[in-house]
């Protein structure tokens, strides 16, 4: 199991005392859904990277002010407004390019090819927190024993019943249900409120 440090505190509070694995952490948390809210506003692949750093530096200097002070503020709300503000400025900060038309013009657009398989264009707040929470597992998953992990899988995301569970293990239906218990614990310790 992780240090006592990494389970009593959340990650949010380990990354505003600079602790560089927490930061990783967030980043492995965070950084898909801040770009496929670049693309979804519609910065193109090849800025969405530089967009997404801009966020981060953002959060790294912005971090210490976020506070949760009234129902239903959350750091994925906050996230997203500080992206939306970046794409904002990554549109201002773009030239304005002049239209063209005719043969040459079109020849062109059809040489170009696409450079990845656009996004599902889906603003699902739910699908979003499926992603992170799927994100968040990972982060965890490699401090459990393969048949604790199973046990809470099927269990939790499958939704299968403890007692099938247990007899397919070879454990009692109450060590599946503390296999559950301990990982949604540990999840967690580790995230805390972040992904709400």
């Amino acid at each position: 199991m992780a240090n006592e440090k990494s389970t009593s505190v959340t990650l949010l509070e380990r990354v505003r005392s600079r602790d560089q694995d927490a930061w990783q952490r967030l980043l492995h948390l965070y950084t898909p859904l801040v770009v496929y809210w670049c693309r979804h506003g519609g910065v193109h692949a090849q800025d969405a990277e530089d967009v997404c750093q801009e966020v981060f530096q953002a959060v790294a200097v912005g971090l210490e002010g976020f506070r949760r002070e009234h129902a239903g503020e959350t750091f994925r709300g906050w996230l997203r407004g500080i992206t939306r503000h970046k794409i904002l400025d990554y549109f201002r900060r773009r030239p304005q390019a002049q239209a063209e038309g005719g043969t040459d013009a079109q020849r062109r657009l059809a040489g170009v090819a696409q450079a990845e398989t656009p996004l599902p264009e889906t603003d699902d707040p739910e699908e979003e927190l499926t992603r992170l929470y799927h994100r968040a597992l990972e982060l965890v998953r490699s401090e459990f024993e393969a048949r604790t992990w199973q046990a809470f899988w099927r269990v939790a995301v499958e939704g299968q019943a403890p007692a099938d569970i247990a007899a397919d293990l070879g454990m009692t239906a109450a060590a599946v249900r503390k296999a559950k218990s301990r990982v949604l614990l540990r999840l967690r310790a580790e995230v805390g409120d972040l992904i709400q």
